[in-house]
């Protein structure tokens, strides 16, 4: 009879281990969701609108008029 509870006790630690360790992974995977777009966000802001040198052919960063 001790071990049918010793079982069953390891068999409730381990339902909560589970359930505590879906949790975490969905709070990282929010927290990395958030980053990247952060990241994107970023890029976007930061981007440069480029203009082509017709005697050379190299892009360089377009001139305010």
């Amino acid at each position: 009879m001790p071990q049918v509870l010793l079982l069953a006790a390891i068999g409730a630690g381990l339902l909560l281990v589970r359930r505590y360790l879906k949790k975490e992974q969905e709070r990282v995977r929010a927290e990395l969701q958030k980053a990247e777009e952060a990241m994107e966000r970023r890029d976007i802001e930061s981007s440069v609108a480029l203009e082509e040198d017709p005697v050379t052919g190299v892009y360089r960063p377009k001139k305010p008029h």
